[in-house]
């Protein structure tokens, strides 16, 4: 027997675990710790019930669910740690909320944004002060020529009641420029007085004065031209662009934007490309800069939100149906068995009683029908729970409907009953379903729903929510219609991320109460329950209701896309650089023996004099042959923080020719390459060469060699290599004064 009992105890016990599907110990442990709202927890046990039964769909539901809830956890609290100034703590909620959800933007955009604060803060404080600059601000690539002076110092220049020509060209050579006019220049006398200004800033002062503009044709070459409207027309300058769109997905977006950009900057020349998401502009070179500026800053990513939606119904029906009901009513039939018979047939007729006959009657004359009792004991309650959780999501501006439930038929237009003579199958009788149509009616969960996301991340809410069933039918016209009852709510609401709102209070309830008996003992304690029937019938129906807005994406707004930008004036539409507002940095360089004379006056010990910087040329004497090429060095000495260092070179262009410029290595502090730009005029004799070193690092100081200049002897005779002009700037864009020389160069025949 135990032989037997064992082994039935060990194919039970192998049926119910092959009856047990796979993963349902994970599966029921992911569910507790989802209740308890672990939701970490409940995503690694989903994960192992799903990797133990891939098929599951029931497993792959609760797993996506989980893997979004514990995301936006996640998410939630590197918010709170980002607020509270834990940038390194938020940056890793952001890291477990997109490795538990690789599809969440919004772990992505607050991850980078996260980081990007981590970078400015450990940036210095004076760079992190400055704006970033947007490339496609800064740069202006394939567009018309622009003005490249020979010379950037600082003009200041004073010409009363001159001609407006002199004083273009007086700026001209100034800068190293050529001027030339329009044949319709007119001769205008005015006066201008120019205080350290650079060479842009003389030229539109005194254009403004001499009401004229200036076109750039050539690097060294302006074009100076009446303003005029037709002027402009004929010699501005276009560009044409194509700027493709990556965040519109319908063609009112394409249109709304460039309405904006036409009534903004007024352009003429604008085209949509739907099929390509796209624009294409042709204009000048400024509104250009301008619409792809308020493009960049407008097309972003449309927010997105989940709703949470749980709808839940409760119905409460009790029924009390107690006691035993006596019949009320009782009936006496009196028969005084008056018969009459026949030999043939038997014939029994009834007459009818006379009150003569009363006096005679005997036990037999007479019947009498006593009342039935009705013993009722009904107990019901019936406790009805409808739940529903769906998830809805929208982009920001666009309604959401979700639909749950059933499509019931419902007869609308117009419709006649049955008519005809004689049964409903006769002749002449018409289907009452002949000229009937029919629609359909969602009953169950209906969910219409509008978003819209604010910077603050709230979320306001256009809502509509209908919860209706079908309770029963009628019939209308010979139709069976259905009755539906509903519950409605239709409002705006305004929430913030996470919060729960819920809407109740539509409830019904219906009481009912039924007493039959006899009178005067159906009230009677105790025996009341032998002589009467008490019913009580109790409904209760309520709706609750339950909004959770998650906020999925939303746009990113950096510095650069909220700060302004000039734009010019009403009927000129331009752009300005910062270089090109500001006035030119000039400290006047203090020799040491004045430096020396202030501190003796003031009668305080004078401290040892710091050694001048100064910038010289190495060899700074050399003796060529003719075709012979040398290499000659820029030294620079007891330098402090150099950034960036421009030259202006002088020669005699008939002796010697500067063939090419190479890398000194004291710039680039032998670690990081540096732009060296160099532009050699043969004809005149100069040469203009920049270093600097890349954005956001500190300059170089010590003394070491710039660069190399590479000469070639061209004929015999004597030239000096000079420095005419130098400005070099340090990390804070300061000028240092330097102490220049020059080098004699003799070429022998």
């Amino acid at each position: 027997m135990r032989r037997w009992g064992s082994l039935f105890l060990c194919v039970g016990f192998g049926l119910l675990v092959a009856g047990c599907p796979k993963g349902q110990p994970d599966y029921n442990q992911g569910k507790k710790a989802e209740t308890i709202q672990d939701y970490d927890a409940a995503f690694v046990y989903y994960q192992k019930a799903v990797k133990a039964d891939p098929y599951n769909a029931n497993y792959k539901i609760k797993l996506n669910r989980i893997r979004f809830e514990a995301s936006e956890l996640h998410v939630k609290h590197g918010v709170e740690l980002r607020k509270q100034g834990d940038l390194q703590g938020a940056a890793g909620e952001f890291q477990r909320a997109q490795a538990m959800d690789p599809s969440s933007p919004v772990a992505d955009q607050e991850l980078r944004k996260t980081v990007e604060m981590i970078a400015e803060k450990n940036r210095a404080a004076d760079a992190a002060a400055e704006p970033p600059v947007d490339p496609n601000e800064a740069s202006l690539a394939a567009s018309p020529p622009e003005i490249k002076p020979l010379s950037r110092a600082p003009i200041n220049l004073k010409m009363p009641n001159q001609e407006a020509k002199i004083i273009f060209d007086t700026i001209g050579k100034l800068a190293g420029l050529t001027v030339i006019y329009d044949p319709d220049f007119p001769a205008r006398r005015i006066s201008v007085e120019l205080n350290n200004v650079t060479m842009e800033q003389a030229l539109e002062i005194v254009s403004l004065e001499s009401k004229a503009f200036v076109k750039p044709v050539t690097e060294n070459i302006i074009f100076v031209i009446p303003d005029q409207p037709q002027k402009r027309r004929d010699y501005e300058e276009q560009v044409v662009k194509t700027i493709y769109l990556s965040n519109t997905f319908q063609p009112q977006d394409i249109t709304e934007i460039m309405t904006g950009l036409r009534q903004l900057l007024d352009l003429k020349r604008i085209q949509q490309l739907n099929s390509q998401n796209a624009i294409i502009v042709r204009d000048t070179p400024d509104k250009l800069l301008l619409a792809e500026k308020i493009i960049h800053d407008i097309d972003k990513a449309k927010p997105e939100v989940v709703v949470q939606v749980e709808v839940l119904e409760a119905r409460t029906d009790r029924l009390r149906d107690l006691g035993i009901l006596p019949g009320q009513t009782a009936s006496i039939a009196i028969n005084p068995n008056n018969t009459t018979s026949s030999s043939s047939s038997t014939t029994t007729t009834t007459a009818a009683t006379t009150l003569n006959q009363l006096r005679n009657l005997t036990g037999n004359a007479y019947a009498v029908t006593l009342p039935s009792l009705t013993a009722n004991a009904v107990l019901s309650d019936t406790n009805t729970r409808i739940i529903q959780n769906p998830e809805v999501r929208s982009v920001d501006g666009q309604t959401a409907k979700l639909r749950i439930g059933d499509r019931i038929p419902i007869a609308t237009g117009s419709f006649q009953a049955g008519v005809g003579v004689g049964s409903t199958g006769g002749a002449g009788f018409v289907n009452p379903l002949v000229n009937t149509q029919f629609t359909y009616l969602d009953v169950g969960v209906n969910i219409d729903l509008t978003p819209r996301v604010h910077p603050n991340r709230d979320v306001s809410l256009k809502l509509k929510v209908e919860v209706s069933s079908h309770t029963g039918d009628q019939a209308i016209g010979g139709i069976t219609q259905p009755i539906i009852s509903q519950r409605v709510i239709e409002h705006d609401i305004r929430l913030k991320e996470g919060e729960v709102s819920i809407l109740g209070g539509l409830v019904q309830r219906t009481d009912s109460k039924t007493l039959e008996g006899w009178p005067g003992l159906a009230k009677l304690p105790l025996l009341r329950y032998l002589f009467s029937h008490d019913k009580k019938d109790h409904q209760e129906d309520e709706v609750l209701i339950v909004l959770t807005p998650r906020i999925v994406r939303i746009p990113e707004w950096t510095k650069a896309n909220l700060r302004p930008l000039y734009s010019g004036s009403e009927t000129n539409v331009q752009v300005k650089r910062e270089s090109e507002i500001r006035a030119p940095v000039q400290q006047p360089a203090t020799s040491p023996q004045a430096q020396t004379n202030q501190n003796m006056g003031a009668g305080v010990p004078t401290p040892a004099p710091a050694a001048a910087a100064k910038i010289r040329f190495e060899p700074q004497s050399l003796s060529l042959k003719a075709g012979q090429t040398a290499t000659i060095g820029v030294v620079v000495e007891n330098v402090s923080d150099l950034f960036s260092i421009p030259l202006l070179l002088q020669y005699n262009p008939a002796v010697i020719s500067v063939e090419e410029v190479q890398h000194g290595g004291f710039l680039s502090g032998g670690t990081q390459e540096i732009a060296i730009v160099h532009q050699v005029f043969k004809e005149k004799g100069q040469a203009i060469v920049s270093a600097t070193r890349r954005p956001n690092t500190p300059g170089v100081s010590g003394s070491g060699t710039l660069i190399g200049i590479v000469v070639k002897a061209l004929a015999p005779g004597s030239s000096n290599l000079s420095i005419v002009q130098v400005n070099a700037k340090d990390s804070q864009q300061k000028l240092i004064p330097l102490i220049t020389s020059e080098a004699a160069l003799q070429v022998q025949p």
